[in-house]
């Protein structure tokens, strides 16, 4: 009789992943409260609840399994956020500063066991096992960092591929170092089996993932889509596995792959939740291997070890970075994001094992090598953290010294991956049905940069017919708006029909950018006191003339004179929106003068309840000192207050209108984010009639 669907008891490690992630969620709620970086409560977590501590988890190969999805699910992640083009150009930092950082600590590790009268199998063993980095915990700070594509991350990221691709030769030897062969010939065949393999997978797949992936998406079902996604992830880290490499270079390059189709954003948004679960099981599977009581008795030796692996590894990584031409700043600050052990090191670890190799040719060596990993990685986030200091001191120390301190190997900060838009001060618009294209047309004609997004292909690829910046995606989720430019927009219209995902859009943006105006569109009144806690300035329901009130309150943001608006609008009513709905002639005589660089840089921020600008005065704010801005006015009620002076205190409701960069308005961003829409209620929006102000 053939088993039933389903068990009739329950499985029996149900209760070990229940204690699994419950431990996660109450760590990183603790983390949230005292300001602690997540990772480092996760490896915390797993000490406590493992099997040489409280035992609540003691099936350590599951969670290692677990863990190792983790690690494929962050690299396919990464690999999204890059390109073919941009590894290409990583080219030479991968092999020449990956090798130099590989060679020279394994160089110099074997040189001071050596030293010590270690067997030159243990001490080149041991140099393996510390030239690895952990790709998972480096990658993900510097990614909630932000900083995954900028130069420290760049290069960072370049000696971690090198890593993770080396492991294949450095397997291939471990028999050779304990005594019992590996020709060159077998590495020979091996790397090159490799090769091809790699070859075949980015030559293949590269014609038949964005055409999979373009068919997928004409469904406009995300289960499916996500589906889709998977199977290329695993399936192309599957494909490479098969030639010896890594299961997380292939993860890697299944994302670079994604990242050459149109869906890349959204993609990355659906795979982002995996990504958290997966990841969270991976720092806790390593917290798990520590055995307290041991690093208790050797306290010392632990920290002197440390010390030792973070000042050398340190200190190889920064001198490969600077013979790549990177800044000393730069240089110093890719030092300590990689002087940390890798994850990577215990799988060498137990293939060493299988051959009587032992980390620094002693019985307890297992065990060092598991607390110091633990203890630098729990140090990372800390170290990469001085990056940016380490950086500005660099740029001091060789101005003083008169050297360049600009450029390293791929030049300046990037702007994240090649899919998302390089705009500023621009409108972001959700939604290309009719009401879209509409707007579309009256910002294009006006000279008024835009961007949009949709979740159905085929208007997205009218829209980039039309000229549009695009981004398909859902875009609720917080990639999609940031690769829109959300953070460094103007305005945001949302002009969809679904009322729900309207409300999720603008809390979204609401906190992604505390300085945006939103305009939302809703069918009915009913919607307008939701929509306005949930962070939108101003909501036009279809009874009240939608299409001319979303394009003269955007019209009216970048400054355009409002009896030139009040005469467009009144031309567009008595022909019944003839003008909208008619050629792209008839539209053209909608373009508009007075578009210039003051209407374009100046903004009306509202002030919420709850936001740390609430409630202080302009001088406390130090809005031009800090941040560049000038408050050429505040708004309150029907009152105008022009230049404000240092001692005019902001109160909740208020509208300040500012002067200044789109980075600038980035940055100031903390003082006007408000708690959660459940939190204290938010102000109304501005009235119907009239624009949406400057």
């Amino acid at each position: 009789m053939p088993a039933p669907p389903l068990a009739a008891g329950p499985l029996p490690f149900v209760g070990e992943l229940a204690a699994l992630f419950a431990a996660g969620v109450v760590v990183a709620y603790l983390c949230y409260r005292v300001r602690l970086v997540p990772i480092a409560g996760f490896l915390l977590a797993g000490v406590v609840i493992g099997p040489e501590a409280l035992g609540l988890v003691r099936d350590v190969e599951l969670v290692a399994q677990l863990a190792e999805v983790g690690v494929i699910i962050l690299l396919f992640s990464i690999g999204v956020e890059f390109s073919l083009a941009q590894m290409a150009r990583l080219a030479r930092p991968i092999f020449l500063g990956g090798g130099l950082q590989v060679a020279l600590t394994i160089g110099a590790v074997t040189g001071g066991l050596l030293l010590l009268d270690v067997g030159v199998g243990p001490a080149v063993f041991t140099g393996f096992l510390v030239s690895l980095s952990s790709t998972a915990i480096v990658l993900k700070v510097l990614g909630e960092r932000a900083e995954t594509d900028t130069p420290v991350g760049r290069v960072v990221l370049a000696m971690i591929l090198f890593q993770d691709l080396v492991i294949v030769v450095m397997v291939l030897l471990i028999p050779a170092l304990a005594g019992e062969g590996g020709s060159a010939l077998d590495v020979a065949w091996a790397l090159g089996k490799a090769a091809l393999v790699i070859a075949a997978v980015l030559v293949g797949a590269r014609r038949v993932v964005p055409a999979l992936l373009e068919r997928v998406a004409e469904t406009r079902r995300t289960e499916l889509f996500l589906l889709a996604v998977a199977a290329v992830c695993l399936g192309t880290a599957w494909a490479v596995s098969l030639a010896g490499v890594s299961l997380a270079i292939g993860a890697f390059l299944a994302g670079l792959l994604v990242s050459e189709s149109d869906y890349a954003e959204h993609a990355l948004s659906e795979i982002l939740p995996l990504q958290t679960l997966f990841t969270a099981a991976f720092f806790l599977s390593v917290g798990m291997l520590l055995d307290p009581a041991f690093l208790w008795a050797n306290l010392g030796l632990v920290a002197a070890v440390a010390a030792v692996v973070l000042v050398a590894k340190a200190a190889v990584a920064a001198f490969s970075a600077r013979l790549l031409g990177s800044p000393l700043g730069v240089a110093l600050a890719v030092g300590l994001a990689l002087a940390q052990i890798g994850e990577f090191s215990f799988v060498l670890a137990l293939a060493g094992a299988d051959v009587g190799l032992l980390p620094g040719g002693v019985a307890s060596g297992d065990q060092i090598l598991i607390a110091v990993t633990v203890v630098l990685m729990l140090a990372t986030p800390g170290l990469v953290a001085l990056g940016p200091r380490l950086s500005a001191l660099g740029r001091r120390v060789e101005t003083a010294a008169g050297v360049g301190g600009a450029g390293g190997p791929n030049g300046g900060g990037g702007a994240g991956h090649g899919h998302g838009v390089d705009l500023q001060d621009h409108t972001v618009v959700v939604g290309y049905g009719l009401a879209g294209r509409r707007l579309a047309r009256v910002l294009g004609e006006s000279g008024i940069p835009y961007a949009v997004s949709d979740l159905n292909p085929r208007s997205l690829r009218e829209a980039h017919a039309d000229g549009a910046a695009t981004v398909y995606g859902d875009a609720s989720r917080e990639p999609i708006l940031r690769g829109l430019g959300v953070e460094r927009a103007k305005l945001l219209v949302v002009a969809i029909n679904d009322g729900d995902a309207t409300r999720r859009i603008t809390a979204v943006a609401r906190h992604l950018n505390p300085t945006l105006q939103i305009l939302a569109r809703t069918r009915f009144v009913a919607d307008v006191e939701p929509l306005t806690r949930a962070g939108a300035d101003v909501v036009v329901p279809e009874e009240m003339e939608t299409t001319v009130r979303l394009f003269t309150h955007v019209l009216g943001a970048y400054l355009v004179p409002r009896d030139e608006i009040e005469r467009q609008a009144a031309l567009v009513r008595q022909d019944d929106y003839g003008v909208l709905r008619g050629s792209i002639q008839e539209a053209h005589l909608m373009v508009l003068q007075g578009l210039d660089e003051e209407g374009l840089h100046t903004r009306a921020v509202a002030v919420r309840d709850g936001a740390p600008a609430a409630g202080r005065t302009l001088a406390e704010l130090r809005l031009r000192q800090d941040h560049g801005l000038t408050v050429m006015a505040v708004r309150r009620g029907r009152e105008t207050v022009g230049s404000p002076a240092g001692e005019f205190r902001v109160e909740p409701g208020d509208r300040l209108v500012m002067v200044g960069s789109a980075d600038q308005f980035a940055h100031s961003a903390d003082l006007f984010r408000a708690p959660p829409p459940d939190g204290p209620p938010r102000p109304a929006p501005l009235a119907a009639e009239g624009g949406a102000g400057a």
